[in-house]
C-alpha cells in the first residue's frame, strides 16, 4: 500500500521538525519535504507531488491564505491549515475553509525546543496534537477536492406559505463550514427555524455565525442559553457545548450544557439530534453534511423512526464522506442528494403537513 506523501509548510524551524518527527513515525505516511515560504514549496509540490499539505498560516513574503487560493485554483491538493487556536485568528482559519481547505489544525501552546523535539512528542501537552494532526493528514489523503471558483448566488428556494410544519436539524464536521454556506446560501430569508451542530472550537463559533449573518438572508447566530427558537433564523451550536432542545411553556428554548463528550465531539450532532426528537417527534427534518465519522447515525436513525424526514449529502459532493455514509449505513436516510438539492427538499417538506 502507497504510503501518504506529506509536504510540511511553515516559517517555524521548529515546527517543521516537530510534525516530521511526528508523521514519520506511522508506517503509512511519508514526510517527502517541508519548505519555510510559499515560494519554497511552490517549487516542493512541482518536484515532489505530495498527496496532502500542513499550511501555515502566518508565513513571510506570502500569506498561507495568498498561497491556499493560488493553489486552489491552479493545482488543488488537500490542505491542512495550521495555525493558534485564538479569536482573532477564526477569520483567517474560516477564509481558509472557503478557499478550499479540508480542515485545520490549532499549534501546540508553546514551541518546542530544537534539541529536544523528540521527547517534546511524548509530552501529554502534544499528545491531542500528535493524534490530531496523524488522524487529519489521512483523512486529507482520502478528501475531495474542488478548484477554488467564485460561486455564483444561489436563487433562493421558493416559499408558498410561512405556516412551517417542521423544524430542520442539521449535523457536519469535516468540509461542513462551506457545505453549510453553501447550502443556506439558497434557503430565504423567512425560513424555518434551522438548528446546526458543526464541530468546530469555541473560539470559533461566533466568527462563523456572524460571517454566515454577513452573507446570508436569514439571520444566523451562536446559541446561547435561553435563546427561543423562532422561523426565519439559524442557530449554531458552539463549540464545546451541547446544544439540547427542551419546551418551556408554548415555546422551544435552547440550552448548553458540558455534558461528557459523544463521539469524542462536544458540541455532538447526536446529541442535538436526540434531543430534538424528544422536543418535536416527527416534526423535524434533519441532514447529515459531510464529515468524518458516525456523529448524527444514531441520532438520525431515531429520528426516522419517530417519522422525521431524512437526508443525507452523497458521496460526490462531500469532502469526506462519513457520517452520511454511517447513517446510510444504519437505514437511517430517507434520500441521498448532492448538496446542490438539499435545500429545495428541506424547504419544500418544511411546507407540508
Amino acid at each position: 500500500m502507497a504510503k501518504i506523501r506529506a509536504l510540511i509548510i511553515d516559517d517555524s524551524a521548529e515546527n517543521r521538525l516537530l510534525m516530521t518527527e511526528i508523521l514519520s513515525r506511522y508506517d503509512d505516511i511519508e514526510v517527502v519535504g517541508t519548505a519555510a515560504d510559499a515560494y519554497i514549496a511552490r517549487e516542493k509540490i512541482k518536484q515532489l507531488s505530495p498527496d496532502v499539505l500542513t499550511l501555515d498560516i502566518e508565513m513571510p513574503k506570502m500569506t498561507g491564505l495568498q498561497f491556499l487560493q493560488n493553489l486552489m485554483r491552479l493545482r488543488p491538493i488537500p490542505v491542512i491549515m495550521v495555525s493558534r487556536l485564538t479569536a482573532r485568528g477564526a477569520p483567517a482559519i474560516l477564509e481558509a475553509l472557503d478557499l478550499g481547505a479540508v480542515d485545520f489544525i490549532c499549534k501546540p501552546q508553546t514551541n518546542p525546543n530544537r534539541e529536544t523535539v523528540k521527547d517534546t512528542i511524548s509530552d501529554d501537552k502534544f499528545r491531542q496534537f500528535t493524534e490530531d494532526l496523524v488522524t487529519k493528514v489521512r483523512m486529507a489523503s482520502l478528501a475531495k477536492i474542488r478548484p477554488f471558483e467564485i460561486n455564483n448566488i444561489a436563487k433562493p428556494v421558493a416559499i408558498e406559505n410561512t405556516a412551517f410544519q417542521r423544524v430542520i436539524a442539521i449535523g457536519a464536521s469535516t468540509g461542513g463550514t462551506e457545505a453549510i454556506r453553501e447550502l443556506l446560501t439558497s434557503v430565504p430569508e423567512n425560513c424555518p427555524p434551522i438548528l446546526i451542530t458543526q464541530h468546530i472550537p469555541r473560539v470559533f463559533s461566533r466568527s462563523f455565525a456572524e460571517r454566515l449573518n454577513q452573507q446570508l438572508a436569514m439571520k444566523v447566530v451562536a446559541v446561547q442559553e435561553g435563546m427561543v427558537i423562532q422561523p426565519g433564523c439559524v442557530y449554531l451550536a458552539p463549540g464545546d457545548d451541547h446544544l439540547t432542545i427542551i419546551k418551556s411553556g408554548s415555546r422551544m428554548v435552547c440550552q448548553l450544557g458540558q455534558g461528557e463528550k459523544v463521539n469524542r465531539y462536544r458540541t455532538a450532532v447526536d446529541v442535538m439530534f436526540d434531543s430534538i426528537c424528544s422536543a418535536y417527534g416527527s416534526q423535524v427534518i434533519a441532514v447529515l453534511l459531510t464529515g468524518m465519522g458516525e456523529d448524527g447515525a444514531k441520532g438520525m436513525l431515531k429520528l426516522k423512526q419517530a417519522g422525521a424526514i431524512t437526508y443525507a449529502q452523497d458521496k460526490a459532493t462531500s469532502v469526506v464522506w462519513g457520517m452520511p455514509q454511517a447513517a446510510y449505513n444504519m437505514g437511517a436516510v430517507d434520500e441521498l442528494l448532492s448538496l446542490a438539492e438539499i435545500a429545495t427538499k428541506m424547504i419544500n417538506a418544511a411546507q407540508k403537513k
